[in-house]
């Protein structure tokens, strides 16, 4: 989180673009030294909030385009505001995906650090198990994401009668057909991942299509991108309309994943990017769930199961990212859940 010297002065700078270090320490001089002011200036440059133009006396200092994108926004403040009172981007946003998301990382150097610290654990940890023990505990990661990915999406299963579903195909009373396959159809889903790990690379709308086609079987849910328009409930965001256009997006967004090379940053592009493309009648963030997964899997990674995440929160998050192409907060539950997995399943 920056503090509120560092947002003052990302502030001012947005303000009066192209500003030199001396301009901003006239600026804050009264209570800043020179020296400090530099070492906030480099933390914000190291941290993706800033860019510099020019060397030595000639550098300047311009917001950096992922600010947007990467600035921390208090989500219990930010919903305060209902729906309509909300100032959002209602339209599909092409640049984010094929300029700035292009340009830079979305971690910040130290959440990459803590990322690359949980990365190197799991890797010791799984070299002192057995393959049957891997096996057995991704097994239960399993019940738990098809438990916790079938609830963000209203299934009432409860994570006792998920296993009982998953193990012994014993159908809870009370319950409906569709949760039972919703449930069954994510655990063939990440078996399939699990079986051919490396399906997903290069990631291609054909294989995002095939995963979907395995997660609505038996659903009654259109397969194939969508011909029609779909709403989101709880915003006033409006995803693409236009089958063509979707289709770009889609293939931007592959392009932008294949062309990434940190396995973390590319799982959580496609959990928010095939969410906000919404390219299906639905399905969409289950889709995105198996395919970060995928992704993670396939290069050695460990998997998430968001088992301890806040169906309400998780939207909310979602909600964010699509009215304001913030990822600030969604990116806080990846890095959560990915150190709750490492320390929790292996």
């Amino acid at each position: 989180m920056l503090t509120q010297r560092e947002n003052e002065i990302l502030d001012f700078i947005k303000s009066n673009s192209q500003c030199s270090s001396k301009e901003v320490h006239d600026r804050f001089s009264d209570d800043l030294s020179y020296a400090t002011l530099k070492r906030v200036l480099t933390k914000l440059v190291s941290e993706n909030y800033l860019r510099t133009q020019g060397k030595g006396k000639t550098t300047r200092y311009l917001i950096s385009p992922v600010f947007q994108l990467i600035q921390p926004i208090d989500i219990e403040v930010y919903f305060k505001k209902e729906i309509d009172e909300r100032v959002i981007n209602e339209q599909f946003n092409f640049q984010m995906i094929s300029e700035v998301l292009n340009e830079t990382s979305v971690f910040t150097k130290n959440e990459s650090d803590r990322l690359e610290a949980l990365h190197t654990e799991y890797k010791s940890n799984i070299t002192q198990l057995t393959p049957i023990e891997i096996k057995n505990e991704l097994e239960r990661l399993a019940i738990d994401l098809s438990w916790k990915s079938s609830q963000i999406e209203g299934n009432t299963y409860s994570l006792l009668e998920t296993e009982r579903l998953l193990k012994e195909k014993e159908t809870a009373a009370g319950k409906t057909k569709e949760e039972a396959s919703m449930l069954l159809n994510h655990k063939d889903a990440l078996d399939f991942i699990i079986e051919n790990p490396d399906y997903l690379h290069p990631l291609s709308i054909a294989k995002i299509e095939n995963i979907h086609s395995i997660l609505i079987k038996e659903l009654g849910v259109e397969r194939n991108i969508r011909k029609r328009r779909v709403g989101i409930s709880g915003t006033n965001y409006r995803p693409l309309d236009n089958e063509f256009q979707i289709i770009e997006a889609l293939e931007n967004t592959c392009n932008l994943i294949n062309s990434k090379e940190n396995a973390l940053e590319k799982a959580l592009l496609v959990l928010v990017l095939i969410s906000y493309i919404q390219p299906f009648m639905d399905g969409n963030k289950r889709t995105a769930r198996i395919v970060s997964n995928a992704i993670l899997m396939n290069e050695g990674y460990c998997p998430l199961s968001f088992r301890t995440v806040d169906s309400i929160e998780y939207k909310k998050a979602m909600l964010v990212f699509y009215e304001q192409n913030n990822i600030s907060s969604f990116k806080d539950i990846f890095i959560n859940q990915f150190e709750f997995a490492v320390k929790t399943y292996f």
